[in-house]
């Protein structure tokens, strides 16, 4: 009798996800991770007869949220997908490989590509058949239709904790510590202390880096706090920044901000409405001083040929008003010194008048001497001379430019500021201040260009 042979049954390689959204009761013998394999190990031996086999390697993501694909164990099953150790992902339920509905079809195409089944067992389909892909995406439809009204559950519920003037978590604002008991923020006396002299102290200064610096010298830094759980955080020096979100918090008026609104906390306030309005009066009045900027640097000659000789920054103009605010003083101010502290650079700032007038007496001096002028001007020849011809083609002479460039010095009080700066800029090309003078250095062709265009 002939009997017929049975075709051999494919082996199909198992692998078990498994995903638990917090870590919470990991560390048990027995956890949900476990509970998951469990059942889909004893499922795919249900199916020894179709070939299916269990693989060893455990991809457990415990503590890790399905919303997102930045899971450790999630990428290692791509992995090993791709490298073809894997033809089939089984998992306990749908949203344990995945609450995201976009995501979830990029991992489906992923599988199609690479031949890879994919089996939910409590749902009881596969996407080997039609049925099972459209119950598959149906499910997780309303997975990511779940998720979504749950986020905006927990937002309603910041929006109305904030509108009570809870606290809601997060670094306590310095000046006050966090009442674990009652989940609210309580006086810290001494740092309270501190951030009234900050307010106070910026009325009358108007400087953060000065602020912070002495903060710092005093050995105070940002708030340092423990959590409920032990984990301390300690604080840093004080900076700029530090400074001006400190004069910029409203926590300190009693007040919580959400979305733009401002509420009563439960918090005691710390400074007064008037101190609080005084502060920001003098912010506003920096920003209209930052708008004027540009009309005042107009007028910085030296802006952007002015270094500093100690640090090789540039110099950047700035001004401040008078006590009275009926002056105003302008100055150029070394850029490091400016980030670091004045104590980080010797030549700190300058004022503009006086550096202004020291380049321009230097400038008018070499224009009257001839032999400078002649030195110059052979030097600007020799430098552009097999560039272009530039000399010859205009046809200015030596003797010329000395006579020329003579011609600005009683005319110079009566340029325009924009001109003044034009005619300056062509003629020198930086000015390096050091703590024992300026150096001025000449552009080459620049006497000579100048002396042209008066021709």
């Amino acid at each position: 009798m002939i009997t017929k042979e049975q075709p051999a049954v494919r082996t199909l390689r198992c692998a078990i996800y498994t995903r638990k959204s917090t870590d919470k009761n990991l560390e048990t013998d027995y956890n949900s991770l476990d509970a998951q394999r469990e059942v889909c190990e004893a499922y795919i031996a249900s199916q020894r007869h179709e070939g299916w086999i269990c693989l060893p390697e455990l991809y457990d993501d415990g503590g890790f949220s399905g919303g997102n694909m930045e899971r450790p164990a999630m990428q290692q099953i791509i992995r090993d997908i791709e490298i073809g150790l894997i033809d089939a992902v089984v998992v306990y339920k749908i949203d344990r490989i995945s609450r995201s509905l976009f995501d979830f079809a990029k991992l489906m195409e992923m599988f199609e590509k690479y031949n890879v089944a994919f089996t939910s067992i409590t749902q009881q389909f596969s996407t080997g058949t039609a049925m099972g892909r459209l119950t598959l995406n149906v499910l997780l439809s309303f997975a990511e239709f779940e998720r979504a009204i749950g986020t905006e559950r927990v937002r309603d519920k910041i929006a109305g904790a904030k509108k009570r003037g809870k606290y809601l978590g997060g670094t306590p604002a310095y000046s006050y510590d966090i009442d674990y008991t009652n989940k609210r923020l309580v006086v810290n006396p001494v740092e309270a202390k501190t951030v009234r002299w900050i307010f106070r102290q910026y009325t009358e200064t108007g400087s953060l880096m000065g602020i912070a610096k002495e903060l710092n010298a005093k050995g105070i830094t940002t708030k340092s706090w423990t959590t409920k759980n032990g984990t301390c955080h300690r604080g840093s020096p004080w900076t700029n920044q530090h400074i001006y979100r400190a004069l910029n918090n409203k926590t300190y008026l009693g007040l919580v901000e959400h979305n733009g609104e401002t509420y009563s906390g439960e918090h005691e306030a710390i400074i007064s409405q008037r101190l609080w309005d005084d502060v920001q009066s003098l912010f506003a009045s920096s920003t209209g001083r930052k708008r004027g900027q540009q009309t005042h640097e107009t007028k910085a000659l030296l802006r952007g040929i002015i270094k500093c000789g100690h640090c090789g920054t540039a110099m950047k103009p700035t001004y401040s008003r008078g006590r009275h605010k009926d002056r105003i003083y302008r100055y150029y101010v070394c850029q490091s010194a400016s980030k670091r502290g004045y104590d980080s650079c010797p030549v700190r700032s300058i004022p503009s008048g006086e550096i202004e007038t020291a380049v321009l007496e230097q400038l008018r001096a070499i224009l009257k001497t001839p032999e400078m002028i002649a030195q110059t001007y052979r030097a600007a020849k020799n430098m552009t001379a097999e560039r272009d011809n530039e000399f010859e083609g205009i046809g200015v002479t030596e003797t010329e430019v000395a006579a020329l460039l003579k011609q600005l010095d009683p005319v110079w009080d009566q340029l325009f500021p924009a001109e003044q700066q034009r005619i300056f800029k062509a003629l020198v090309d930086k000015v390096v201040v050091t703590e024992n003078g300026i150096d001025i250095s000449l552009c080459a062709d620049g006497l000579y260009s100048v002396a042209a265009e008066l021709k």
